[in-house]
């Protein structure tokens, strides 16, 4: 079993940056790849980026590709989002998710077996 909890979500104007954290506890955290995904209200939830268990592996979703940074620090148990060039499309929910198989894309929800509460973002244009 993993807890999983984000922060770092708020209010910003277009062309700002935020950084997202989501802190796990439970199970090893180095036991499992990690994924963000956001969900606008009235639309499904889509992939956002996905991270290996050591880091080495990165996958973003074109839309956030060269804008939004992914990366983990195992010791602390911890992923981050970093968002620069942030939208207006980019406001949304944000949850992190934690994936136990560690294969697979990662681009589905289904393969994810934990998830966050998650964590606001809204973007002003």
């Amino acid at each position: 079993q993993v807890q999983l909890v984000e922060s770092g979500g708020g209010l910003v104007q277009a062309g700002d940056s935020l950084r997202l954290s989501c802190a796990a506890s439970g199970r090893r955290f180095s036991d499992y790849a990690m994924g963000w995904f956001r969900q606008a209200p009235g639309k499904e939830r889509e992939f956002v980026a996905r991270i290996n268990w050591s880091g080495f592996y990165t996958r973003y979703a074109s839309s956030v590709k060269g804008r939004f940074t992914i990366s983990r620090d195992n010791a602390k148990n911890t992923v981050h989002l970093q968002m620069n060039s942030l939208k207006f499309e980019d406001t949304a929910s944000y949850f992190c998710a934690a994936d136990s198989s560690n294969g697979g894309l990662g681009y589905n929800p289904d393969e994810y077996d934990y998830w966050g509460q998650g964590t606001q973002v809204t973007v002003s244009s």
